[in-house]
């Protein structure tokens, strides 16, 4: 696993924006009164842990479904607003996953968000793509996605910036950390890549988040089988007729939190 941790001081980040899709956004990781979790809250827990009380603010923006040109217009010159000291910025994933869509054209837009807020905000964390081998669907678009992660990369090292590589994180390759859509981590997985950025950012976390799964029980062929048929019922088919009719799951959804506010 490449290391991409940086040299930070505890107590530097005393502000956090999350800026994103349904990843950061945390589908998958269900919260109260319908709202949910996901990695970046948990990031934010373990930041604030690191200040003293009330002395840490956290914004998430991000907004389930939207394309990279919709953060680029809707989130960054809010998170430039905010001006806070960390932003994280994962983007482009609804665009690789869209038929036709050409990784090269998609990263070069990323670019030039990415500059933009190196320039304005104090650190940009930036995230890759994960390694989608076993993914029912998603593993047909895996050269698409390591293009995409592989610009990524550059791009980090063009503007200083720290990388969350998903795609050396091995532990979330297993089925139990994806929720039951298989295309939105479960709470299991939002867990661990949170601790895995907070490695990233030099903290010191409290479990190894590619520490091994715990043995499971041995399914039978039928029982993947009525597991498969099940998926595609209820998630793939509803999945793919929003796609058909021009719709996003993120349609009328606003940020679920647009300013930096205390934990």
């Amino acid at each position: 696993m490449a290391d991409d941790s940086n040299s930070f001081s505890k107590s530097a980040i005393g502000s956090y924006a999350a800026v994103g899709d349904s990843f950061t956004e945390g589908v998958g990781d269900p919260g109260p009164d319908d709202t949910f979790i996901g990695w970046a809250d948990r990031l934010a827990v373990l930041l604030s842990d690191q200040r003293a009380e009330h002395d840490f603010r956290y914004a998430n923006l991000a907004v389930r479904g939207r394309l990279l040109d919709q953060i680029v217009a809707e989130q960054v010159p809010r998170a430039k607003e905010l001006g806070p000291d960390l932003v994280t910025f994962c983007a482009g994933g609804n665009d690789i996953l869209r038929p036709g869509s050409d990784p090269d054209a998609v990263a070069e837009r990323y670019e030039k968000a990415v500059a933009e807020l190196a320039s304005s905000v104090g650190t940009v964390l930036l995230c890759t793509g994960f390694d989608t081998r076993g993914m029912p669907v998603l593993r047909h678009l895996r050269g698409k996605i390591a293009t995409y992660t592989a610009h990524v990369r550059a791009i980090a090292d063009r503007h200083g910036c720290p990388v969350l590589d998903l795609w050396s994180l091995r532990s979330v390759q297993d089925r139990r950390a994806w929720s039951d859509d298989r295309l939105h981590l479960s709470p299991d997985g939002h867990t661990r890549v949170a601790l895995r950025a907070a490695q990233v950012l030099g903290l010191e976390v409290p479990a190894d988040p590619d520490q091994a799964w715990p043995d499971e029980d041995h399914r039978s062929p039928a029982e993947v089988r009525r597991d498969n048929i099940h998926w595609a019922r209820e998630h793939l088919v509803p999945w793919i007729g929003r796609r058909l009719r021009g719709e996003s799951s993120g349609d009328h959804v606003e940020p679920k939190r647009p300013d930096l506010l205390p934990l």
